[in-house]
């Protein structure tokens, strides 16, 4: 099933930077927190360079995904769900390397337990980064030590429920005094939602070649 599943994202998903057919990536289509709300005032000022890892971990029942809870005490995004990542820093060389740095330093995850598959389609918060999610097979057998002023907790859903359609949610609500929507795939106790849930649908429809 790895094997399969590596082949099926290594044919849909952007190439990683440096590889072969990396040019592809300026003609993704740009992904964003306004993909439901096309009617936001358009985003002034440039935007912040970001990107977050994907991780993919084959176990017994399947591949899952690997998720943090961020601690409630972090100004912001307190408590929700994300992947691990972050702002890009002088020292990255692009935005495959800031994912595994910021993973190592969030959870621990060493970069020599990940092989990078792609990119997905970058990916515009309200709050002005842009994010390159970068998805990544990871071997198990690794030893997890989240950071624990970040990170409360680490968790795993398997990826055939992401996947499932029936599973995919949209929500909306009042947003600092502004109505809102965005796309939810509530887990268990875990409701994952915004940046992170938009990257996931993109995930599906790359998936489906949609």
């Amino acid at each position: 099933m790895l094997t399969g599943l590596h082949a099926l994202l290594a044919s849909r998903l952007v190439p990683p930077h440096g590889t072969a057919g990396a040019a592809v990536a300026a003609a993704a289509r740009p992904r964003g927190d306004n993909d439901l709300n096309p009617g936001a005032p358009p985003r002034n000022g440039p935007l912040l360079p970001a990107a977050v890892l994907v991780p993919m971990v084959q176990r017994p029942d399947g591949c899952h995904v690997l998720f943090t809870r961020r601690t409630a005490h972090l100004s912001k995004h307190g408590g929700q769900i994300s992947f691990p990542g972050g702002r890009l820093e002088p020292g990255d060389a692009d935005a495959e390397a800031c994912a595994l740095r910021e993973t190592e330093e969030e959870i621990g995850l060493p970069p020599s337990f990940v092989e990078i598959v792609g990119r997905l389609d970058t990916y515009v918060t309200v709050t002005s980064y842009s994010v390159t999610p970068v998805v990544g097979m990871v071997s198990p057998g690794f030893t997890l030590m989240p950071d624990a002023g970040e990170v409360a907790e680490v968790f795993e859903v398997p990826l055939e429920f992401l996947m499932d359609p029936q599973n995919h949610q949209r929500h909306g609500g009042m947003v600092n005094g502004v109505e809102r929507h965005w796309y939810a795939i509530p887990f268990g106790d875990y409701y994952i939602w915004g940046a992170t849930a938009g990257m996931l649908m993109n995930l599906y429809q790359r998936l489906n070649d949609k």
